[in-house]
């Protein structure tokens, strides 16, 4: 299964090779429930430890993360994540295994899609300037 050291692109960067990204998204009703912010905030919850840490890592506010977890396992029947009280200490939050699944799943999904249209992409970033 992929993980988050796996995701779906090509390496671009610096490099001036295009880069490729397959962006799933699935709604709930109203609800964003999953698509690829969320699972690179789960992913940064997983590494760091907090939301805080993780909204961090990502560049957004303490707020946006929260409510982008809080919007997730509102659609979830069990939540993704879980955090302990708050304090001078701090609580921290981690995946539940319904929130590693997610991630997992979810990679394993674009690694697949990747794969199954290798040849397209080949052929359609070949049509890009050098």
């Amino acid at each position: 299964m992929a993980t988050s050291s796996s995701r779906t692109s090509t390496s671009a960067g610096h490099t001036g090779q295009p880069d490729v990204r397959f962006r799933l998204r699935i709604r709930k009703g109203e609800l964003l429930a999953i698509g690829p912010g969320k699972v690179a905030l789960l992913e940064a919850i997983a590494e760091h430890g907090s939301i805080s840490a993780a909204a961090r890592s990502l560049g957004m506010s303490y707020r946006r993360a929260w409510l982008l977890v809080d919007e997730l396992n509102r659609a979830l029947s069990a939540p993704a994540t879980e955090s302990g009280p708050g304090g001078a200490s701090g609580g921290g939050s981690t995946l539940t295994p319904v929130g590693k699944r997610i991630v997992a799943l979810y990679r394993g999904i674009e690694a697949r899609a990747h794969e199954a249209c290798l040849d397209q992409i080949k052929e359609l970033t070949a049509l890009m300037k050098p």
